[in-house]
């Protein structure tokens, strides 16, 4: 009888990815672009993984809902103007690669679940060669933004993989909290954008410091149950 499937669903920014300076460079274009003073770069790391609107109000607070509508999609213009420059770059984290391939060849199957676009999405992939890599692509498009629940579940429905037999491996908080309440296990990642201890607070399982880690590391958490 074969083994039940084996589901490891990654974040992008932050995790797969380090893309902080352009996802920085973006929002502050989009902030200048509507009259505003520039955001402080630490607070914008800290929204990244939320959808455009969402980031926008959490940056915004108080402002209009209207306004941040109009953020979203200046950043949306501004982060397309970037990506098409020569010099652009979003390298993936050392070690990805090799995990990929080890996680696979022990029987893991692999999605995603991003904030990011569909394009955006589909541009990275384009860029580092994963072509295939991935069963399910979640991504803002078609989903309830983060923390919600909702790309996890459908990345589990789409990939025919049952909670207990996945997990979401994210560097933020919101990853952490989005697994956990999709009934998934939650794998933090050290070398992205949000503390560890946080991580750990909103549900983290475990924490790994490198990718080298990683495939034990999940693999340990199925063991556990």
């Amino acid at each position: 009888m074969l083994a039940p499937l084996r589901l490891a669903i990654f974040d992008v920014d932050g995790t797969l990815i380090d893309s902080q300076h352009n996802i920085i460079a973006a929002m502050t274009q989009a902030f200048v672009a509507n009259g505003l003073a520039t955001p402080d770069s630490g607070a914008v790391r800290r929204i990244i993984g939320l959808s455009l609107v969402e980031a926008a109000a959490t940056l915004l607070p108080n402002q209009d809902p209207s306004l941040h509508q109009a953020i979203a999609q200046s950043y949306r213009d501004a982060f397309f103007t970037l990506r098409s420059r020569p010099d652009h770059t979003e390298p993936l984290f050392p070690g990805v690669a090799d995990a990929l391939n080890r996680l696979e060849a022990d029987g893991w199957i692999l999605g995603i679940a991003t904030g990011k676009s569909r394009r955006g999405l589909e541009a990275m992939i384009e860029r580092h060669g994963l072509h295939g890599r991935f069963v399910t692509h979640q991504t803002a498009d078609g989903n309830p933004g983060k923390p919600h629940p909702g790309m996890v579940l459908r990345a589990m429905q789409e990939a025919g993989a049952e909670p207990g037999r996945s997990v979401m491996i994210g560097d933020t908080t919101f990853d952490m909290l989005m697994g956990r309440a999709a009934g998934a296990f939650a794998a933090g990642v050290a070398w992205g954008y949000h503390p560890v201890d946080e991580l750990r607070r909103a549900g983290a399982q475990i924490v790994v410091d490198d990718w080298k880690a990683l495939p034990a590391g999940i693999s340990s958490l199925l063991e556990s149950v």
